[in-house]
């Protein structure tokens, strides 16, 4: 079967995006495993992940790459973090912050097996909770159902490295269904850029909806 590297750590294979697996044999959200020679790949699911729909939909670059420390708001029950997990390797590491108890549970049964993974309980609006668990990182991953979501970013931003990137999925109908998500969109990038300048902003239809997924640098 064909394999096509698309950027460090995701690849194509039979045409279908993937991630190599850094622990094999294991599944999350029962995706296909698939066994090329030694490298065992897990295919990526863009209807099920923003991120896997943004590198699907034109993505130009990819700051998350081996040894990377992530910063994951919003992990929910694992399906893109356990992807993050793979691009990071257990070399790097993925700090899953998630407020749901319910979802929790279902992570911390991910975190259990994929040692990169470090699951975190907390409302992500209360950084200064986590912060001895978390340190500097290189990357920030922010995917949260809030009105705030713009406030959320800037609050976790002091973890980010200067330089390091943020990659955000804008909610337009979690900040205010009434509004067009145009100009929601706008008013949430005017609001962090005084933190972060814009590096890419792409529509993730149809996989999801009413989203943007945005790229930004920390100033």
């Amino acid at each position: 079967m064909d394999v096509q590297t698309i950027f460090e750590g995701v690849f194509k294979v039979g045409g279908k995006l993937a991630t190599r697996s850094a622990y094999h044999g294991k599944k999350v959200y029962g995706e296909s495993l698939v066994d090329i020679g030694d490298e065992q790949y897990r295919l990526w699911n863009p209807y099920r992940s923003k991120l896997a729909a943004a590198i699907l939909n034109g993505l130009k670059e990819m700051h998350i790459k081996e040894s990377s420390s992530v910063l994951y708001l919003g992990a929910s029950t694992g399906t893109t973090s356990s992807h993050v997990s793979d691009i990071v390797g257990r070399s790097g590491a993925v700090y899953c912050v998630e407020i749901s108890e319910r979802s929790m549970r279902d992570l911390l049964k991910i975190c259990e097996v994929r040692g990169n993974m470090l699951p975190i309980l907390q409302d992500a609006r209360k950084s200064d909770a986590y912060a001895e668990d978390v340190g500097n990182v290189d990357i920030i991953y922010q995917d949260v159902a809030a009105r705030d979501q713009d406030q959320i970013l800037i609050s976790n931003s002091k973890f980010l490295k200067k330089g390091g990137y943020a990659y955000v999925a804008i909610k337009s109908q979690s900040i205010d269904v009434s509004r067009d998500p145009s100009e929601v969109f706008k008013e949430f990038l005017d609001s962090v850029s005084s933190s972060f300048k814009v590096l890419e902003k792409i529509d993730i239809a149809p996989y999801d909806k009413m989203h943007l997924f945005v790229v930004l640098k920390k100033l």
